[in-house]
């Protein structure tokens, strides 16, 4: 069972430098900062007729020993990058899986270290965040830039943390539902909807969604689109009542 994570000081150093594609983000107000960086430039096609488009696939609660090798291999096979959001506490269990998914290329994002309800724990909500942070960091070299709060619950305290930390706050646009029992047909259907930037939500743990990979990355690149990187956008990409700034860009 891991201990609580102590509430880091205001002058403890608890990340590197501010990722360029991943700025941090205000409390409240305005979600995106003053002067917001420029975006991505669109890279074009080879034949130079458009720009190529990008969707991410995205993989929460990881990593899980029963399925992410599976995972990375189909990944792998399809050329296709996905970017996995890690409990710490997974990680701290299984470190070999998460260096497997860096060698692999893969983007590796922060999903807390216990999967709470961040908006129900109060000042504990850092912790959370901070401890994944650490754990991600001691196994990877490398500080997360990229944080999805669990079930896609976010408020401004929630926020708060996430700028004091320097991660860029990460929703959907297009839910799998493979954690409501979506078949694989089903998986591959909504993945259809996926219109150029998105972010499409999936499972390590969830066969339906690696036994989907494939058809899913036959059906993107039919579309003209491909597997690309999260970055931060200025404009609000929607997301019920509490729209976020993240978008799929070329790696």
């Amino acid at each position: 069972m891991r201990t609580a994570i102590p509430a880091t000081t205001a002058d403890d150093s608890l990340h590197g430098p501010v990722p360029a594609t991943a700025p941090a983000r205000p409390a409240s107000g305005a979600h995106h900062p003053s002067t917001p960086p420029s975006e991505p430039e669109p890279r074009l096609s080879r034949r130079g007729s458009r720009p190529e488009r990008y969707v991410a696939l995205t993989f929460d609660d990881g990593p899980t020993p029963a399925t992410l090798p599976t995972l990375l291999d189909r990944l792998r096979a399809a050329g296709a990058r996905a970017t996995f959001f890690n409990q710490g506490d997974h990680a701290e269990a299984e470190p070999g899986l998460v260096r497997a998914q860096q060698e692999a290329g893969m983007w590796i994002g922060n999903h807390t270290c216990t999967h709470p309800h961040l908006t129900e724990v109060g000042g504990a909500a850092l912790g959370e965040i901070l401890g994944a942070q650490r754990t991600l960091h001691r196994i990877t070299g490398e500080w997360p830039a990229l944080f999805r709060p669990p079930y896609g619950e976010t408020n401004d305290q929630v926020r708060a943390d996430e700028a004091r930390l320097n991660l860029l706050e990460v929703l959907w646009t297009v839910d799998s539902r493979d954690w409501a029992g979506a078949t694989t047909d089903d998986i591959v259907a909504a993945a259809r909807s996926l219109q150029p930037g998105g972010i499409f939500l999936m499972h390590d743990w969830a066969q339906a969604s690696i036994d989907a990979i494939p058809q899913i990355i036959s059906d993107l690149r039919d579309r003209g689109l491909h597997p690309g990187k999260i970055a931060f956008t200025s404009r609000e990409v929607p997301f019920g009542d509490t729209p976020f700034h993240a978008i799929a860009v070329a790696p």
